[in-house]
């Protein structure tokens, strides 16, 4: 597998962009228990693990990601808000898809030797991240800046997941990932005249992988059966779909100039993808969240207002202990809002979706 730097190392060398500052909305680099990993029993679900191995094996998109001539030139066409807007969610989109690489990649180094078709998804996996990071970041060489992965992966702090909080965390960001994708590809496809830049032409095929890689995990979790059945599982299915939600809203939300550079309605193209994605995740989840609910965007919403007046804090001229009182009542705030969001009645998902289960 060719790593992201690889693709990267043509010249003229673009200058190396300082990573965007740690917050709770960028994205984060995982790790996990791998002996747990190495360990664990494929044969409930054996057949469908290696259907989907032999998926990857085929590697569809292995010619897909070749940069033509509609990249030529088209980064000095944009204005400077939009070249703003669109580099950061070319830095944000790099990150998370190179985090998903050094994932992927460790755990099949460190699993490959005891459990070896686990590893070989992983492998398949992490080749498709490294494709996917190094054409973003090639995209940031347009515009004269560049990602330094390997910087990023000694200087970023690793959060530590269980096994079955991983499973959780990809399958919802693989699952998002896709209709993020598709829904940009099949709004731009009907109106051309917004498609500021062509790196949205491979957005298409892109999303399959994505969907391929949530597929895996859905085999996965009913390989380990204890992470969809009981009533623990339910708490922390509920946690993990309103933490990836209220975090893509708040964050697309605050960068909503970039939707409107497509032009999109930030708001309502979260509501179709969290739509989507609740749905999809019925497919194996025990249970979904009430996203039609009157209430859900409403408190929502409130999450939003206490983040922007969280980023005003943080900008203003004032000490510590001041800026710290500032504060308070909107974290506080988030935690309020985030609680009656969680214990609000879930969907289970026999209802949601009984013909596809």
């Amino acid at each position: 597998m060719v790593p992201p730097s690889a693709a990267l190392a043509e010249s003229p060398q673009p200058a190396a962009k300082e990573p965007a500052r740690e917050t709770i909305l960028t994205p984060r680099f995982y790790t996990t228990d791998f002996e747990a990993m190495a360990a664990m029993d494929l044969q409930p679900n054996g057949a469908e693990l290696e259907a989907i191995c032999e998926e990857f094996r085929k590697d569809y998109n292995r010619h897909h990601f070749v940069r033509d001539q509609s990249f030529e030139g088209a980064a000095e066409k944009l204005d400077p808000n939009t070249r703003k807007v669109f580099v950061e969610f070319l830095e944000q989109s790099c990150t998370s898809e190179f985090s998903g690489f050094l994932l992927y990649k460790e755990l099949s180094r460190r699993i490959k030797n005891r459990n070896p078709l686990l590893a070989e998804c992983f492998a398949h996996m992490a080749r498709d991240e490294a494709r996917h990071a190094g054409f973003l970041n090639k995209a940031m060489g347009d515009f004269g800046l560049q990602l330094d992965l390997g910087f990023l992966t000694a200087s970023k702090a690793y959060t530590y997941f269980q096994p079955k909080f991983i499973f959780y965390a990809t399958y919802l960001s693989e699952k998002i990932g896709y209709w993020r994708y598709i829904a940009i590809y099949r709004h731009l496809e009907q109106n051309p005249d917004s498609k500021i830049f062509p790196i949205f032409n491979f957005f298409e095929n892109w999303c399959q992988d994505e969907n391929r890689h949530g597929d895996f995990f859905d085999a996965l979790m009913k390989a380990q059966p204890a992470t969809v059945r009981g009533f623990q599982a339910k708490l922390w299915c509920r946690f993990f779909l309103l933490a990836v939600f209220a975090t893509m809203y708040v964050r697309d939300v605050a960068r909503k100039d970039f939707y409107e550079a497509l032009g999109l309605d930030a708001r309502e193209y979260d509501k179709y993808v969290i739509a989507k994605t609740n749905e999809t995740s019925a497919r194996v989840f025990p249970v979904v969240l009430n996203v039609e609910h009157p209430r859900f965007y409403e408190r929502l919403e409130r999450i939003v207002q206490h983040n922007h007046a969280l980023d005003t804090a943080d900008q203003a001229n004032a000490l510590l202990p001041l800026k710290f009182a500032r504060k308070l009542p909107h974290w506080l705030g988030n935690v309020w809002e985030m609680g009656r969001l969680f214990f609000a009645a879930p969907i289970p998902s026999n209802r949601f979706q009984p013909a596809i289960r």
